[in-house]
């Protein structure tokens, strides 16, 4: 099921990285391919010179304006991270992503219902703090210490070799891994674009309330967005939090 795990780039300066990006996906079987607001022509010459034969990649790949259409239809939203953060975010290694995919992506007796988007940020300056707090765990990959500079394209080669280990392992197996939290679950997971509509709706209630004054944020919205994050909402969790916000907002009045 690796047709179900996207590769978004966010801010990509260089044709030549959209190219690498494109032949280290090929090379693993991996074929979805999201641009969000490059910074250069992703399909052009040299970044067709450089996927070396993964041009299809980028032909059939997308660009788009904002992160929100990137990651809407997907259901768990990874982040590659070298840097670490003021506000800690559950982080993983390539190998433990690979582990969790299987039963990501295949939820029902083998049948496909999870769709997984894996961030990587610009050449120069990574992810910022807003698009790592839109993903539900953080991967970082265990380079030497003492030189842990790794280019884009060979970032999205190690994760994309764990992406397809982890598949291919599952495929073998006499247990699939569909199970998830340790037994079948009893709905899917919530789209992140619900996940979102939640967040924005949280946020209103709260300043409705005069319980979070956006003036003085104090990092609340971030820490509720990571609390929520890591419970891994289904999409019956989500509509009855948000019917649940919808009875407490008839009861406030409106700032």
């Amino acid at each position: 099921m690796l047709d179900r795990i996207r590769i978004i780039l966010l801010g990509t300066s260089h044709p030549g990285n959209a190219g690498g990006a494109a032949r280290a996906m090929k090379t693993m079987g991996l074929s979805d391919l999201v641009f969000v607001n490059p910074r250069c022509e992703p399909v052009e010459g040299e970044a067709i010179a450089r996927s070396s034969g993964a041009e299809d990649i980028l032909h059939q790949s997308r660009t788009l304006d904002n992160l929100d259409d990137a990651i809407g239809d997907c259901t768990l939203v990874v982040g590659c991270s070298a840097r670490s953060r003021t506000l800690p975010w559950p982080m993983i290694s390539p190998r433990e992503l690979s582990t969790r995919l299987p039963r990501e992506i295949m939820r029902d007796e083998g049948e496909p219902q999870g769709r997984v988007a894996i961030l990587f940020g610009r050449e120069d300056s990574g992810l910022t703090n807003d698009e790592l707090q839109r993903c539900h765990l953080h991967v970082h990959i265990q380079a030497n210490p003492e030189y842990s500079s790794l280019n884009l394209a060979a970032a999205i080669q190690v994760i994309s070799y764990e992406c397809r280990q982890g598949m291919l392992a599952a495929e073998t197996s006499a247990d699939s891994g569909s199970e998830y939290f340790g037994v079948a679950w009893d709905r899917p997971p919530a789209a992140q674009e619900d996940v979102e509509r939640l967040f924005v709706h949280l946020e209103q209630s709260m300043i409705r309330s005069g319980f979070h004054d956006p003036a003085m944020p104090r990092q609340l919205m971030a820490r509720m967005r990571r609390m929520l994050m890591r419970t891994r909402l289904d999409d019956m969790e989500v509509n009855i939090l948000r019917g649940m916000l919808s009875s407490f907002d008839k009861f406030t009045p409106p700032r």
